[in-house]
């Protein structure tokens, strides 16, 4: 059984967020001092006392207003209502009750959902009371004065929430494979997450930077979980300024830190442009496995080489990432985007797979035999004594040599490709670390034995 999950919701500026991150004990949805921020539903786990719980931050809610996103952000809180075992209205004290509170607090008494009132900004215990007090009116029961900032009186909400929560085992929870969606904006992110869960998640919009915090998505194919993560668009750096695109894109890459394997998407019309080259770099500095997904092939114009054509195109601009995947998929017409979870799930086994010493050395004997290593100008001729692999994810293999400085860059790449060829590791990156080693030539052992 899934943990309960308690959705915060409230008109703009009131400090949802704030609250959000309050309960979850980080940092992660974003605050600013600008009304409409949050746009998308976000989840993050929060636990009080011996409970466990998701709680869900929502954009602020607009009733008389459809212009730009706030058709959507209501779409998208009622959306989190109907999944939620509890809701936390967020009101301001410091301004008191407003008709848009009246408006929520009078939708949310027809909502079958328990509702508890957290009257926000109250820093100060005792005019918190008073504070508090004024919102007896909305009709939803005892106000609680707490203040998000400093924590005053959450612990009293929290106390009242867990009795509205269905006791869950947390150790219950399966293992997940968490999957992040990289790209530049417009690239159809948020499409392609709406497209893998099959609902719509993620506010999707031609504005770029439609999304701003990371949106988690959990779903389940066979018996894999998976984590799906989508992020803000990535711009130039020289064209962000500090605000909430700023810290959108701080989010973006924190996702692909803490993500197993990344969901690179291009923009088939667009090509491999020089900030995708960028981001392509970051992604494999962080070592994580990768599956490129071109996207909007639907609008493509097609024969029976099309797609051979684009591939040597796309891995002209992207040769560093070879070993990915190219899945050729549409967002907006679901084309192959069935398929894209069957190939994380490959890349995640192969980003995840340990090989044995012995196999590692047969392939560096083979390796050698057919290219030995190079000779320095001194005369002087790298060896290789024998190699093991260290860690997963991604896939490291230490090799042991004489000297690493005798080991010129194109024989590192033979090294790599071969273990590619001989091993796969299809989808993820694999490192190697040359260690020098001082061995005698006539010293006995393994050592010797895989040396060729």
């Amino acid at each position: 059984m899934p943990l309960p999950i308690v959705a915060i919701v409230g008109r703009p500026n009131v400090g949802k967020s704030t609250l959000v991150n309050r309960l979850a004990g980080n940092q992660q949805a974003i605050v600013h001092d600008e009304p409409g921020i949050t746009r998308d539903r976000t989840y993050q786990p929060s636990y009080w006392q011996d409970r466990e719980f998701q709680v869900v931050d929502t954009g602020g809610l607009v009733f008389d207003d459809d212009s730009e996103f706030l058709p959507m952000i209501r779409e998208q809180a009622m959306l989190a209502l109907s999944e939620a075992s509890a809701a936390i209205f967020v009101v301001d004290g410091q301004e008191g009750p407003t008709p848009s509170d009246q408006e929520i607090a009078q939708w949310l008494r027809q909502q079958k959902v328990p509702v508890l009132l957290a009257v926000n900004k109250c820093e100060s215990p005792e005019q918190g009371m008073i504070q508090a007090a004024q919102f007896w009116e909305l009709g939803l029961g005892e106000p609680y004065a707490i203040s998000s900032i400093h924590g005053n009186g959450t612990g009293e909400l929290l106390d009242e929430l867990i009795i509205h929560l269905p006791i869950v085992d947390p150790d219950s929870e399966p293992d997940e494979i968490k999957v992040a969606i990289i790209g530049r904006p417009n690239v159809g992110k948020s499409s392609l997450l709406n497209a893998l869960t099959g609902e719509q998640r993620a506010i999707v919009s031609p504005i770029a930077g439609t999304t701003r915090d990371t949106i988690d998505m959990i779903i389940e194919q066979g018996e894999t979980r998976y984590r799906l993560i989508d992020t803000a668009g990535i711009r130039r750096k020289k064209n962000v300024e500090y605000g909430a695109e700023f810290f959108s894109i701080n989010r973006a890459f924190k996702a692909i830190r803490r993500a197993d394997v990344i969901l690179f998407v291009l923009d088939v019309l667009d090509g491999v442009t020089e900030q995708d080259l960028k981001l392509a770099g970051r992604i494999t500095e962080e070592g994580r496995a990768v599956i490129l997904i071109i996207n909007k092939w639907d609008a493509v114009e097609k024969n029976a080489f099309t797609i051979y054509e684009y591939q040597k195109d796309l891995m002209s601009r992207l040769y560093f990432m070879e070993w990915a995947e190219m899945m050729f998929v549409s967002a907006m017409t679901g084309q192959r985007v069935q398929n894209i979870l069957d190939a994380v799930e490959k890349a995640h086994t192969e980003y995840s797979r340990r090989v044995s010493t012995a196999v590692i050395n047969e392939v560096l004997e083979e390796a050698v035999s057919w290219h030995s290593p190079p000779t320095t100008r001194q005369g002087k001729q790298g060896k290789i004594y024998y190699g093991t692999q260290v860690t997963t994810q991604p896939p490291t293999i230490a090799l042991f040599v004489n000297d690493p400085k005798r080991f010129n860059e194109n024989y590192k790449r033979y090294i790599e490709s071969q273990f590619r060829k001989q091993l796969g590791f299809k989808g993820t990156p694999i490192r190697l670390v040359w260690r020098g080693k001082k061995v005698r030539e006539n010293e006995p052992g393994p050592n010797r034995a895989a040396k060729v």
